[in-house]
């Protein structure tokens, strides 16, 4: 299983990002797909997932509204758009795949919300 994040950068606050994780090894219709995030000093974060059976989605309070996830089996990726961004947003971003009861990770990508 890999997982490679796209799309991170510097943005000004109220900007976007898309990010993207291209995922491979595994049957991407079938699966729990998430956006993790870890700023400086802190926990990882679950910031949002989706799921392949029914396309559910879920969102952690704090970006509710202003971040939407999605999939595209045809492509085997999952993006996480993110709008409004906030200073608070600033941290590393990390794709995971939940396959049975295995984790898998991707690299990371910086996001860095600031004026």
């Amino acid at each position: 299983v890999q997982l490679v994040e796209s799309g991170g950068g510097l943005v000004q606050p109220g900007g976007s990002l898309r990010l993207s994780c291209a995922a491979s090894g595994f049957t991407f219709s079938r699966y729990i797909m998430s956006w993790y995030r870890q700023a400086p000093g802190k926990e990882r974060e679950l910031v949002a997932t989706i799921t392949s059976t029914f396309g559910t989605t879920g969102y952690v309070d704090s970006v509710k509204g202003r971040f939407t996830i999605s999939g595209d089996n045809s492509k085997n990726t999952v993006s996480l758009q993110m709008n409004s961004l906030k200073p608070e947003d600033t941290a590393v971003y990390y794709c995971n795949a939940r396959i049975g009861l295995t984790d898998y990770w991707g690299q990371g990508t910086q996001v860095t919300v600031s004026s």
